[in-house]
């Protein structure tokens, strides 16, 4: 009897340092690579081809690392192409230099941080390495800027978020004397369905003083299928513009899916080009965009995605047409 007692009660200290241990274990700092790869074929289908050949257009390199008390730290570096130099060459840049804390239904990111100007609308997009969301593609601000930023979950259906940031990007130091304002609010009132509406106003951007970017976004997204839509706005030193970006998915097998994305481009006066004097139409279609296309998971790790392009530019009276088989590698 005294024999089986002294074994039961050794079980039993087992299971419970087992347990500890294991909770131990749980609570340990633990980090993860960040590997990510965006390339593609393309070849110029129109009259006058310009492009044919395999490209890289981006790879991410990084580290996160969680430490406890809810304190995230994070590096990545961005290396792609720049405006600045031939294309024959790629710049690196720090992306992303920033720590995180969350505690409950609170999150305070500082540092070079992720902004929240389109980074909901780019996640509902969900083809980043295929093609830029519509903010982002055409230079409506900066995907990471260096300042602080905060995000609450209020109820199950209402979020907000504030940023307070240089308003001069990433690549670029801060040479402007203010900063970059933004608020944000994003609503779910009903499963599927998500709203985002954001505010910004920029006073630091040396060249263009105090630009103003509103935009509004609005998703529902199902099982088989998604469908998002935003309008975006930018009054930058005077001249506005402004376009919408609608897009759909449907998910044709478990590893398949189907994608089209329909962009318009709208600009209005501006008072340094003579092509829009004072008095003309305010608003003026510039240029359209779309692309369709279908994307394959190879795996966890590999997406291979064939689209056709088309890109109507209005102003100079150029349309062109490009197919594309962009593939995406990451950790």
């Amino acid at each position: 009897m005294k024999k089986m007692k002294f074994i039961v009660a050794s079980l039993v200290a087992c299971v419970g340092i087992t347990a500890q241990a294991q909770e131990t274990k749980a609570a340990e700092p633990k980090g993860k690579a960040i590997v990510q790869v965006f390339s593609n074929f393309n070849a110029d289908f129109s009259k006058d081809a310009e492009s044919l050949g395999f490209e890289l257009e981006r790879s991410y390199l990084g580290y996160e690392y969680k430490l406890d008390g809810g304190l995230t730290v994070k590096g990545v570096m961005d290396i792609g192409k720049s405006s600045d130099v031939s294309d024959y060459q790629r710049m690196a840049y720090i992306k992303n230099a920033m720590l995180s804390w969350k505690r409950g239904n609170l999150t305070l990111n500082g540092g070079l941080i992720s902004t929240t100007q389109f980074n909901f609308q780019e996640k509902f997009w969900g083809y980043r390495y295929v093609l830029k969301s519509f903010q982002d593609l055409y230079k409506f601000g900066s995907s990471a800027d260096l300042g602080i930023s905060a995000a609450y979950k209020a109820t199950d259906w209402l979020s907000a978020d504030a940023i307070i940031v240089n308003g001069e990007g990433y690549k670029k130091v801060q040479k402007g004397t203010g900063l970059c304002y933004g608020l944000g609010a994003t609503l779910t009132p009903v499963k599927g369905l998500q709203v985002r509406l954001y505010g910004g106003l920029n006073q630091g951007a040396t060249a263009d003083a105090n630009t103003v970017n509103t935009a509004a976004f609005v998703g529902y997204k199902a099982d088989a299928f998604s469908l998002g839509a935003e309008y975006n706005y930018m009054d930058k030193a005077g001249s506005k513009q402004s376009g919408y970006s609608a897009y759909a998915t449907v998910n044709v097998a478990d590893n398949t899916n189907l994608y089209a994305r329909w962009d318009e481009v709208f600009a209005g006066n501006t008072v340094s080009d003579p092509l829009r004097p004072s008095g003309s139409s305010p608003l003026k279609r510039d240029s359209a965009a779309a692309i369709v296309g279908a994307q394959f998971k190879v795996n966890k790790y590999i997406k291979v995605a064939p689209n056709v392009r088309m890109q109507m530019d209005r102003k100079a009276g150029k349309n062109t047409c490009e197919g594309y088989v962009s593939w995406y590698f990451g950790l």
